[in-house]
């Protein structure tokens, strides 16, 4: 047999193992571009700076060797060398060669094959996070063991005449851009659990449904085949039952003493049969008519008189509060009134010595559901078998048929009502019956 597909449960583990890779997956990535271009930006500002003061001091001659550096320039150098995390700033010529280094060991010094340098050279701003060492990494202190290589091409009449390289700590930058760092993961785990959490309600609504459908689908194609077995059922016995019903109150007119009771029995019998085959055709077959305004408190009325004396027989006591003579809730009469009976009847077989009913009617929530509660104080229900009372055909008692409850149940709901059944074994059983008010 094929077990049931499980749809919450699979898009609980498959939907937040994929929300949760693309969350992580996505942060990580507008991390790296945050970081990548929140340096970029810092470079692009040093390198407009850069350029700005080269053209103000007409630095052209200085990076080709036309003329020396006077002292403005060389204050400018000193002033990028000097500026907050700043490692360590070198002066690159068109040849490669250092022409000017914060660190004075460097000066005029040429080293071999490097790929920023040479994209600089070339007019692109280059950034590297200098993992691994380099000869011009040479004398370098202070830097932690990790800094950033900024590559600033410095332009003179459309071309690039030099570079400047600036080595930088980018811990106080990263320092700078970690608060934003921790927004961009906060914001994105609480998008994906917020995503997570709508499709999962979706999903769960959804499965309800499709649950809710398929069940109705197995009972109406139960109902079909029931109905047409009742149909031949009710069609094939109630004339030999009336028969016999008849037969056996002509006995009962003349028989002795000696065969009244067995006569009393067969009457008894065929009533019950009687009443089987009536539940069956009532739950089976779909309800006619349209619904209409009834009133409560006739139908409860109508219901309470009709079993007056079998409570008295029985030493049931009722006490009805009724707080809403006038409400109308919208229903059938009739078929109302079929509900009543059913739970009377349940309530009365639940106390066969004796005991006390209370009937109460109120507006315990908003949304216009009058409630109707019978309360007995009977025997009470088997905790495992509350689940079972308002599925068909399954009934603790002897003489029932399991429909009573389940009719009740789909007679509320035709007219958006509902029905709730609490109890305990030795308690007795409280019944809520929801019914909407008529407008």
């Amino acid at each position: 047999m094929q077990r049931p597909f499980q749809l919450t449960r699979w898009f609980a583990l498959i939907g937040l193992a994929a929300i949760a890779a693309v969350t992580i997956a996505s942060s990580l990535l507008l991390s790296r571009f945050l970081m990548g271009n929140m340096l970029y930006r810092d470079a692009a500002i040093s390198m407009e700076f850069v350029r700005s003061i080269a053209a103000v001091q007409e630095a052209r001659g200085y990076f080709t060797g036309e003329r020396a550096a006077d002292r403005n320039l060389v204050e400018f150098f000193n002033h990028i060398s000097t500026m907050p995390h700043v490692l360590r700033a070198n002066v690159f010529s068109q040849e490669r060669k250092i022409i000017w280094s914060s660190d004075a060991k460097l000066i005029g010094r040429t080293f071999g094959r490097n790929p920023e340098l040479e994209a600089a050279l070339n007019g692109n701003l280059r950034i590297t996070d200098a993992g691994s060492w380099k000869p011009e990494h040479l004398f370098l202190e202070g830097s932690a063991g990790r800094f950033v290589e900024q590559y600033l091409p410095v332009h003179s009449q459309g071309e690039v005449i030099g570079v400047v390289e600036v080595y930088k700590d980018p811990r106080m930058l990263i320092s700078s851009i970690s608060e934003g760092l921790r927004w961009v993961w906060a914001c994105s785990f609480a998008g994906g659990a917020f995503l997570f959490a709508v499709l999962f309600w979706l999903v769960r609504r959804a499965d309800r449904i499709i649950r809710s459908q398929q069940t109705r689908l197995v009972e109406s194609e139960s109902l079909a085949a029931v109905g047409a077995m009742t149909s031949a059922i009710a069609h094939g016995i109630r004339n030999p039952l009336a028969s016999i019903r008849s037969s056996a109150e002509l006995e009962l007119e003349s028989a002795p003493a000696i065969r009244r009771e067995t006569c009393e029995d067969i009457l008894a019998e065929v009533d019950r049969l009687e009443r089987w085959i009536r539940d069956l055709l009532a739950y089976s077959l779909p309800e006619t008519g349209e619904p209409e305004d009834v009133r409560v408190s006739d139908v409860l009325h109508d219901s309470l008189a009709e079993f007056s004396d079998a409570f008295l027989r029985k030493n049931i006591a009722v006490n009805w509060v009724d707080r809403h003579p006038s409400v109308q809730v919208l229903g059938d009469r009739g078929l109302l009134t079929q509900v009543f009976n059913s739970l009377l009847t349940n309530a009365m077989e639940a106390m066969p010595a004796g005991g006390s009913l209370t009937i109460e009617t109120s507006f315990p929530e908003r949304g216009g559901l009058l409630r109707v509660r019978l309360t007995d104080t009977g025997v009470g229900i088997q905790q495992e078998a509350l689940s079972d009372v308002f599925l068909p055909f399954r009934s603790s008692k002897r003489t029932g048929l399991g429909v009573g409850l389940p009719l009740a149940k789909r007679i509320l709901e035709r007219f958006g009502g509902s029905i709730r059944l609490a109890s305990a074994p030795g308690c007795g059983t409280t019944v809520d019956v929801h019914l909407l008010e008529a407008r």
